[in-house]
């Protein structure tokens, strides 16, 4: 027993840290890519550079966007919802249920109160003010975290996978669409890999005497390759944006193919990378969330 709340003191403290890291990340991206010049004019290069082959993927894009909705949102949650209760967790019901509804209620609300300071990069979108973080991948994300949580053990990395899938091409889609700027995405994740780790704190609080923590339930390969992965999409988004920096000075309206294409697919494998951590970090630790009871 003194074995398992010390396991289970050390996951709260991993989960602390998972919440103030990702909340301070949150602010970072904020001040820089919404507060600075230079990380407006990265945004806007990206969001440019989407006109690149826009016209073959319209349609895909068209379609994925317009199927997120608030009839949709509240159909995933209540299926989410009720793997759980089928699965007999009552509590991990309720809990994923408040993940997705606290993610994208907290979104909208940040993308009201934010401000947007024009510094002359955007003025074709100056007039629509603060756009970070983005609702559409807020939802897809949240609903994906929320789906790692509720799933069996045996399907869990399966699910991450999809998951962590529909939620980078949500959020690529965004940008490809230009609804969003590519660092609207990268809050969006940021905000529901905070409340990822505030669920997991409540799972943990509630978790019943009876649960068993099997350490071959620990999805380690599964974390691993989606964070590997994670992790050099976003060395290779670093890379590209800062190919561009040294080419700040030049107005966006009059850089070539080049850059533009750079840009953008810089920062779609930055959203992607984003994404896919926040996956591996939930993943690596939901068999200490939602572990086994006896019985």
């Amino acid at each position: 027993m003194r074995v398992r709340e010390t396991a289970r003191g050390w996951t709260a403290v991993w989960l602390v840290v998972l919440a103030l890291t990702q909340t301070a990340m949150f602010v970072l991206v904020w001040r820089f890519a919404v507060h600075s010049e230079l990380g407006q004019w990265l945004d806007t290069v990206a969001l440019t550079g989407n006109r690149i082959g826009q016209d073959r993927i319209d349609g895909p894009v068209d379609t994925l966007l317009n199927a997120m909705s608030v009839v949709s949102l509240l159909v995933a949650t209540a299926v989410i919802g009720f793997i759980a209760l089928i699965r007999g967790r009552k509590a991990l019901a309720v809990t994923a249920t408040l993940l997705i509804a606290g993610a994208n209620v907290s979104t909208q609300l940040l993308k009201y109160y934010l401000t947007r300071p024009d510094f002359g990069v955007d003025p074709e979108r100056a007039a629509a003010g603060n756009s970070l973080p983005s609702g559409h991948t807020a939802v897809a994300a949240s609903v994906a975290i929320a789906l790692i949580l509720v799933l069996p053990r045996q399907v869990r990395v399966a699910g991450a996978f999809l998951g962590a899938g529909y939620a980078a091409a949500a959020g690529v889609a965004t940008l490809s669409a230009g609804w969003h700027r590519p660092s609207d995405a990268v809050a969006a994740y940021l905000v529901v890999g905070a409340w990822a780790a505030a669920a997991g704190l409540v799972l943990l609080f509630f978790q019943r005497e009876q649960a068993v923590v099997e350490p071959g339930d620990a999805h380690r390969l599964g974390a691993a390759v989606l964070g590997v992965a994670g992790a050099v999409a976003l060395l290779g988004s670093a890379l590209a944006l800062s190919w561009l920096v040294d080419r700040s000075t030049v107005a966006v309206e009059e850089l070539g193919r080049r850059p533009l294409f750079i840009g953008y697919a810089g920062s779609a494998a930055g959203i992607a990378g984003t994404i896919a951590v926040v996956a591996a970090l939930v993943l690596a630790v939901v068999h200490r969330l939602v572990p086994r009871w006896k019985g």
